[in-house]
C-alpha cells in the first residue's frame, strides 16, 4: 500500500490547541467497523457502547516533564528534550540549537541545581548527555521541566495535568497516550459499576510516534520501538474476559499495540515486559482487541494506518471526511472515536 492512500485534507483550524475545560464533554464519533455507519455523540455517552463483561484496557504511562530550558555558561539558551534513560545519569536527548551543543558543552538549568555535559552525538543527530545533580532526578525534573507538547500544538499549556490522564501512574512517556485524556475518575467509576472490567498496561510513548512515514510503500517504513509492560493481573483479566465471551476494548493505539504485541496467535495474552516495534496496517489480523477508543490522527501517519487495519481504509477515510465537515477537533487535545 502507498502512504498517499492514507491522505486526507485537514484544515489547520481544526487542530485543537487547548484542552476542553471538562474532559468528558469532547465529542465522540461512533464508527461501526462492519457497516461503516456513523453516530455523533459526546464522550460521556461512551457507556452506551460498553456492556457488562467487557474489559477496557488503558495505558497508565505518565508523561515526563522532559523539556528542559537551560543556558550555556557563556550565555545563550539551550533546550533539551529527554528521549531515553541510559542509566547512571546519562540520557539520549534532542537538542536545540544543535550547533551549540557539541561534545564537551556544559548546560546549566534553573539556579544550577541541575547541570548537563554533552558527551557525544548519535548517528541520528541526538545528544548523549550526562546530568549532574544532588537528590532525586525525577523530583528535580518535576520542578524544572516542561511538558514536551507535540509540534502541532503552538499554545502554551496552562495546567500540565491536562496533558496527563487521570489514571497516569508510571512515569516515562515523552508524549501522552491521548485517547485516555477524555476519561474522568467519575466516568471510570460509572463504567466499572456497569460490570465492565478496567485494566491497565504501560507503554512509554516515544517522540517517534510523531515521526512521519517517509517511505512511499508503507511496508518499507521503519517503525520506532517503545517499552511496554503487561502486568499479570491484566493478562489474567483479558484472558478471562475473552474466555467468557466479553470484548477487549483498547483505549488508544498504545494500549492496542501493547496487547497485540504480546498476545499469541490464539489471542491469549502473556504477562511480560519488553520493547515493541509492531507496525499495524491494513491486512493485519487482530489477535486480542475487539474495539478501539482513539483520537483523530495525522494524515499519512502510522496511527491512521492502524485504525484503518481495524475498520477498513474506506470506512476510516469516510469517517474522517465527515469529522472534518462536522468540525470535530483533531489530534492530542481533540475529540474521540470509538470503533467497534
Amino acid at each position: 500500500m502507498n502512504k498517499s492512500d492514507f491522505y486526507f485534507d485537514l484544515p489547520e483550524e481544526l487542530i485543537a490547541q487547548t484542552p476542553l475545560s471538562k474532559r468528558d464533554t469532547s465529542r465522540l464519533l461512533h464508527l461501526d467497523k462492519n457497516s461503516g455507519e456513523l453516530e455523533h455523540k459526546h464522550f460521556y455517552d461512551i457507556k452506551s457502547y460498553l456492556r457488562k463483561g467487557d474489559c477496557l484496557v488503558l495505558n497508565n504511562s505518565r508523561v515526563l516533564p522532559a523539556r528542559l530550558i537551560g543556558a550555556r555558561p557563556t550565555g545563550g539558551a539551550v533546550e533539551l528534550v529527554l528521549l531515553r534513560d541510559l542509566g547512571e545519569g546519562r540520557w539520549e536527548c534532542l537538542s536545540r540549537p544543535g550547533r551549540k551543543t557539541k561534545p564537551g558543552q556544559e548546560v546549566v538549568f534553573g539556579n544550577g541545581e541541575l547541570t548537563a555535559t554533552v558527551e557525544s552525538v548519535t548517528d541520528g543527530g541526538n545528544r548523549i548527555v550526562r546530568f549532574c545533580f544532588e537528590g532525586i532526578f525525577l523530583e528535580i525534573l518535576e520542578h524544572l521541566g516542561k511538558m514536551p507538547l507535540p509540534p502541532y500544538i503552538k499554545e502554551e499549556l496552562q495546567d500540565s495535568e491536562r496533558y496527563q490522564t487521570v489514571y497516569s501512574k508510571e512515569l516515562g512517556s515523552a508524549a501522552a497516550p491521548t485517547a485516555g485524556l477524555h476519561f474522568t475518575k467519575e466516568l471510570l467509576k460509572e463504567i466499572e459499576d456497569m460490570g465492565v472490567k478496567v485494566s491497565y498496561v504501560t507503554l512509554h510513548v516515544g517522540l517517534g510516534t510523531f515521526r512521519p512515514v517517509k517511505a512511499e510503500k508503507i511496508e518499507d517504513h521503519d517503525m520506532h520501538s517503545e517499552f511496554c509492560i503487561v502486568p499479570e493481573e491484566t493478562a489474567n483479566t483479558v484472558n478471562e474476559t475473552k474466555k467468557s465471551g466479553g470484548r477487549i476494548i483498547a483505549v488508544g493505539t498504545t494500549s492496542c499495540r501493547t496487547l497485540e504485541s504480546f498476545a499469541g496467535d490464539d489471542g491469549k495474552l502473556q504477562a511480560t515486559s519488553g520493547w515493541t516495534n509492531i507496525f499495524i496496517y491494513p491486512g493485519y489480523k487482530f489477535k486480542c482487541i475487539d474495539a478501539l477508543i482513539t483520537n483523530f490522527h495525522l494524515p499519512e501517519s502510522t496511527l491512521i494506518m492502524l485504525v484503518s487495519a481495524l475498520a477498513g481504509r474506506e470506512n476510516v477515510l469516510n469517517a474522517y471526511k465527515t469529522a472534518v465537515e462536522e468540525k470535530y477537533r483533531f489530534f492530542s487535545f481533540g475529540d474521540a472515536m470509538i470503533i467497534e
